[in-house]
């Protein structure tokens, strides 16, 4: 890749009315402005509104899981052929990219998806990638866009994240804007308000927890206002909203979506002399489990718990959970190789 990669999330309320129309003057300005900086980077949009756009077309819509996954199918066109429209005077085509958990959660999968993106952005076509809500199931759903928008960051090794809001960034109590967060920890996530927008499924939370592992990853994140004046340019400038500094991170590619885009499907608990053993880079042996919690099969990923119930590191399984609890007292019985173990 000769050019850094670029992922910009569109909220629901940051391209819609109260009324869940779309707003167009937004979507003509996100066009104007990604047609400025597309020569510059290969860029991923992430853009929610489909549910938005589709449900006023369905009759007493009350938003059951049905009357969304029928909302998403009329939406998606809508949006797309918006998009379309206004990136078109760019000279810039666009491609719908409907996703599912899966194709995150499975890494052969996740390769094929990334090297269509890569075929996309080698024709100067910009992916729009949404949830397939068609078809998605409850447990396999992303919890919102925003974590959509960090799995392709991480996976893909973007160098930046951008987050736009329908506020102009993480606010303080005040409700003035932080212009920075060195690290996200526990204060940080406190800051967020907890409530979200009536269209959408995320808010300030949603984005914080995702922007802090994107910025462990590496990458350089910004929460910003979409309708500040000219928002993308200047979040990329660092320039407006909240920067979100990223951590140093030396982890290969393969690790990096191990931690980030894997779908965990169980966990165990481990006693204090395999977390050291952990730390110190050693595979998570049996006799280390003081308790499964959650039940694996071999081959899947799970959580790894320290003794106070804390999740440090997730892996990938060589034997299933009824295997382990079989054996929890069998010497160099391997659960997870070293190399299947990312520290969180």
């Amino acid at each position: 890749m000769t050019k850094p990669i670029l992922v910009i999330k569109f909220g629901t309320a940051s391209i819609t009315h109260q009324n869940g129309d779309l707003d167009e003057s937004v979507m003509a300005e996100i066009a104007r402005q990604v047609a400025i900086i597309h020569h510059d980077y290969h860029i991923v949009m992430v853009s929610s509104g489909a549910v938005a756009a589709g449900k006023k077309l369905l009759k007493n819509y009350s938003a059951t899981i049905s009357e969304r996954k029928a909302a998403a199918a009329i939406g998606n066109p809508l949006l797309l052929s918006k998009y379309a429209g206004y990136f078109a005077p760019y000279g810039i085509n666009i491609a719908q990219s409907l996703c599912e958990r899966q194709h995150f959660s499975n890494r052969n999968q996740f390769l094929q998806l990334k090297k269509t993106y890569e075929e996309l952005w080698d024709n100067d076509i910009i992916p729009i990638a949404n949830e397939n809500d068609v078809v998605s199931s409850l447990e396999l759903k992303f919890s919102d866009n925003d974590e959509l928008a960090t799995l392709i960051a991480v996976g893909f090794g973007a160098s930046v994240l951008l987050f736009s809001t329908s506020v102009p960034g993480v606010l303080d109590a005040d409700g003035n804007v932080i212009p920075e967060i060195p690290v996200i920890d526990k204060a940080a996530l406190g800051l967020a308000n907890k409530e979200k927008s009536s269209l959408g499924l995320g808010g300030m939370v949603s984005k914080l927890t995702f922007a802090r592992l994107a910025t462990r990853m590496g990458i350089k994140v910004v929460i910003f206002g979409i309708r500040t004046d000219d928002g993308i340019i200047n979040a990329i400038k660092e320039q407006t909203g909240t920067l979100c500094h990223p951590q140093k991170c030396s982890m290969p590619a393969r690790k990096k979506w191990l931690a980030s885009g894997s779908l965990v499907t169980g966990s165990l608990q481990i006693d204090a002399g395999a977390c050291k053993a952990l730390q110190n880079g050693h595979s998570l042996l049996a006799v280390g489990v003081t308790a499964v919690v959650d039940k694996f099969e071999q081959g899947e990923v799970f959580e790894i718990l320290d003794e106070n119930h804390v999740s440090i590191a997730v892996g990938r399984a060589k034997i299933s959970s009824d295997d382990v609890l079989q054996n929890m007292k069998t010497q160099k019985l391997i659960i997870a190789n070293a190399d299947d173990i990312v520290l969180l």
